[in-house]
This record gives C-alpha cells, structure tokens and sequence, in this order.
C-alpha cells in the first residue's frame, strides 16, 4: 500500500464532489494522488477489502477495484445507477457477496451500472467478475445448512432456504471478465452460488469474457433479461441442481467459445456426485442463440450429467448442432419427460439433436412446435443499457 493512501469515510468524498451519501458507509482505502492528498478526483476512489460497514457507491462517481471487494453476512453494498466501477488486472480482483450479505445494485435502462476493466486496451480475463453466494439448496451437499466452497476464493455458499435474498441487480453490465486463478479455477461474468429466488436478477449482460458468462451453481433464483454477448468459454451454464426460471435470454458469439448453453445436472468437478438427491431443472423461456455459422460452431446447446430442463420459445441460428444430448440420466429425463422443447425455429442448423445418452427416443419425443420459436426478442428490451 503506498504511504498516500488514507482510510476515510467515503461518504466525506461522496458530500465533496456530489453533495449526497448516507451515514452509513463504509471505510474504504480512497487513494489520494499527490502528496498529502491534494488534487483528489472522483476517477482517484479505490476500493477493495473487507466492508466492515455498509457501503454505498454513488452515482456519478467513478471507482477502481484494486483488490478483492468482499461484503460479508449482515452487510449491504449500494450500487446507485450509473456507477462505472473499474477493476485492476487480475483474477483475484473481484466482488464478491457473501452468504447473509446483500448487494442493491439498481440501475436504469438508461444510466446502467458497469463494471470493466481499468486497462486503455481491455481484454476479455482482465479482472475476476461478481460472485454472489446464497444459502439456497444445492445438490453437492447433503443435508440441512452444510455448505461447498466457491471455486474462486474458497467462499461458502448452499444451505435449505430456497427463498433466500442476496438482494437486487437490475440493469447491471460486466464486461471483459473471466480472470483464471489456475486451469480448474475461473472467474465468470457473473457467479450466482446457492442463490435464493427471493433475490431479483433482471437485465443484466456479460460482455467479452473469457469464461461463462452466467453460471448458476445450483440454487433457485429467477433470472430475466440476460445478455451474453462474446463469452470465449460457455455464455449460460448450470450445475449443482439449480432449478430457477431464465426469461428472455440472448447469445451472441463472435470469437472462440464453448457452448451457447451447457447444462450439468451435477458439478462433475466435485467428487463423486453423480446420484444427487435432485438434478437441476430449470425452466427457459425465450432464448436466442447466435452462432457464427453451421461450418464454424458445434453445439448451441449441451445437456449433460443428468440435468433436466424444459425449452420454451427458442431460436436457433447457426451451428452444427442444435442440442447435444450427453449420458445416460440424461436420457432418463427425456424418457421420463422431463426434458423437452416446445415452439423452436432452426436456422443454419446442420442437425436439430444428438443423442448420445444411450436411451431410446426420437427427436419428435423431445421437441414439438419446429417453425413456431421467435426467441427472446432482443431488441424491445436491450436499448441503452447494453453493449453491442
């Protein structure tokens, strides 16, 4: 830490240059440039570190992460429309939200918040990303509160409220994110562990990150308005028995990825965890996924390690493709009729659906309605608020 760096309050930085914060915020490290701290900017204000009172980030003001930003159990951060929160490079900068922790970041169409990059030429791994961890269930522990460990900082999450609150994020962008602690540890765009469905999750868009950009690891939180646009690795995954609703969900790929969707019923990098008490089983309502044509993308969408999932709504343009069906349970749940696809258009579609789970069934046994998918509608609802 440099010696020109004081521990103030920010709302005494906040009153400075904007007039307005409340009493209650947290002391953070504000980083005053120069000696003694004269010429201090709103550009200059750096965060990072344990809250040990609540915080709020004001509108108008700019920030630089500089280090992990952790909110623990019974703190709040406040993050007003229109914040820009800039991160330094690296994956151990991040935010994350922890278990009884609640983040309120309330954008607007047209005063998003963003966090990015710092750097003057950004990339897509500059920095880590948002994690949030829950205390709803999750299926790769067993029994009453017992907890697993996030990938990235070993933070706990999973439990039995299945309404847990972690709070607000509405109108929110990350971009450039994804940062790699090692080859089993990465950071996404946004990271949602154990997280109750009493926590709202609306517009919210991953731009350019090197991992996914939306992972679910388990819980039971309801998402809408999500846009994904340039993920190098899978733009929407779930794992560990997640079982929420996503609403009006778009894709777009434009580099080297993974998969539009993969879905895991169980987190296959955990143990030996493959006969959970449940699966995951989400339900997704109006989807669109772009690819970057049949010659050049594989799946758009994989199930895989027993999940289950109901299709609403879909579009499809531009893969080998459409849905790549992977083992055995898998199977079961299609047999069972668990798994299915209702009103789907494909466009630029080599093959609508792989099987390889072992299990008998026709493509006309999983999907109905070929012609009747419209998608998510992407632009009645994007303007202002994402970069395209």
């Amino acid at each position: 830490m440099k010696a020109n760096i004081f521990i103030l309050k920010i709302v005494a930085i906040a009153m400075l240059f904007v007039g307005c914060a409340s009493d209650d915020t947290a002391d953070v490290n504000i980083n005053l440039n120069g000696d003694g701290g004269s010429n201090v900017n709103p550009e200059d204000l750096v965060i990072g570190g344990t809250l040990t009172e609540d915080l709020t980030l004001v509108t108008g003001t700019e920030y630089l992460l500089n280090s992990a930003l952790i909110v623990p159990e019974g703190f709040t951060l406040t993050v007003e429309p229109g914040v820009v929160v800039r991160a330094a490079t690296g994956s151990d900068v991040y935010i994350a939200i922890l278990q009884g922790a609640t983040i309120n970041a309330e954008g607007t169409s047209s005063n998003p918040i963003v966090f990015t990059s710092a750097t003057a030429t950004p990339n897509p791994g500059d920095w880590g990303g948002l994690i949030i961890l829950g205390k709803a269930p999750i299926n790769s522990v067993v029994g009453g509160d017992a907890t697993s460990t996030s990938e990235i900082g070993g933070l706990p999450y999973g439990g039995s409220i299945a309404d847990d609150n972690s709070g607000i994020l509405r109108y929110v962008r990350i971009e450039f994110s994804g940062g790699a602690a090692d080859a089993a540890s990465e950071n996404n765009g946004f990271s949602f562990y154990a997280v109750g469905n009493g926590t709202t999750i609306e517009y919210i868009q991953a731009f350019e990150g090197a991992d996914d950009g939306v992972e679910f690891f388990g819980g039971t939180v309801d998402a809408s308005f999500i846009s994904v646009i340039g993920a190098q690795d899978d733009s929407v995954d779930w794992t560990e028995g997640y079982t929420g609703t996503l609403t009006n969900v778009y894709i777009e790929h434009r580099q080297s990825h993974d998969k539009g969707i993969e879905g895991d019923g169980f987190n296959t990098d955990i143990g030996n965890n493959s006969n959970p008490v449940f699966w995951s089983a989400p339900t997704v309502t109006n989807l669109t996924i772009n690819g970057r044509g049949s010659s050049n993308e594989n799946e758009a969408i994989r199930l895989r390690a027993g999940t289950r999932a109901v299709f609403n709504n879909v579009f499809l343009k531009g893969f080998a493709e459409g849905f790549d069906l992977d083992d055995t349970e898998t199977g079961n749940g299609v047999v069972a009729a668990e798994t299915s696809v209702t009103d789907i258009t494909f466009d630029d579609i080599t093959l609508n659906l792989k099987n390889d789970t072992g299990a008998t069934f026709t493509e006309a046994d999983v999907i109905t309605g070929v012609g009747n998918g419209t998608g998510a509608d992407y632009g009645s609802w994007n303007s202002g608020w994402t970069r395209n």
